[in-house]
């Protein structure tokens, strides 16, 4: 038996089991349930302000999930459905929040400017400028084609 071989067969040992049935299903219940929480809140939105407009009822739909996903990050509830919901936790506007929210309240002990300022889009901050450069890429090619 080879180098690779043996080692392969010691990591496939020793490595923890992973429950990925039970992960996926969560993420895809999770995820769904926020989701359906913000259709739930563009319903309401439309019913309490039904001469709003649909893209001003989507941006505060956005606003208002955004806005409980920081909440739920700060009394500590977010970091629990994260547990539980991995991926299904992060994809919806409610993970971008908690990305944003959560090292502020980490480095909060830094101070307002060295902590929570400077560290706030630790996480956020490359997912939010590669996506303005796949924007503006997707925007040029869109351009040109």
């Amino acid at each position: 038996m080879t180098d690779k071989a043996e080692y392969r067969a010691f990591v496939k040992r020793n490595s923890p089991k992973s429950p990925m049935w039970r992960s996926l299903f969560a993420a895809f219940v999770v995820g769904g349930l926020i989701c359906m929480a913000g259709e739930g809140v563009h319903d309401a939105i439309s019913a309490l302000f039904p001469a709003l407009p649909d893209e001003d009822v989507g941006s505060w739909t956005t606003v208002v999930m955004i806005f409980v996903g920081a909440f739920l990050t700060a009394i500590g509830v977010y970091d629990k459905i994260g547990r539980v919901a991995g991926g299904g936790s992060i994809i919806p506007i409610t993970g971008f929040a908690n990305s944003v929210v959560s090292p502020a309240l980490e480095y909060n002990r830094e101070g307002v400017f060295f902590g929570i300022c400077a560290k706030m889009f630790v996480i956020a901050g490359p997912i939010i400028v590669f996506g303005i450069v796949a924007g503006i890429l997707v925007g040029v090619l869109g351009l040109i084609g």
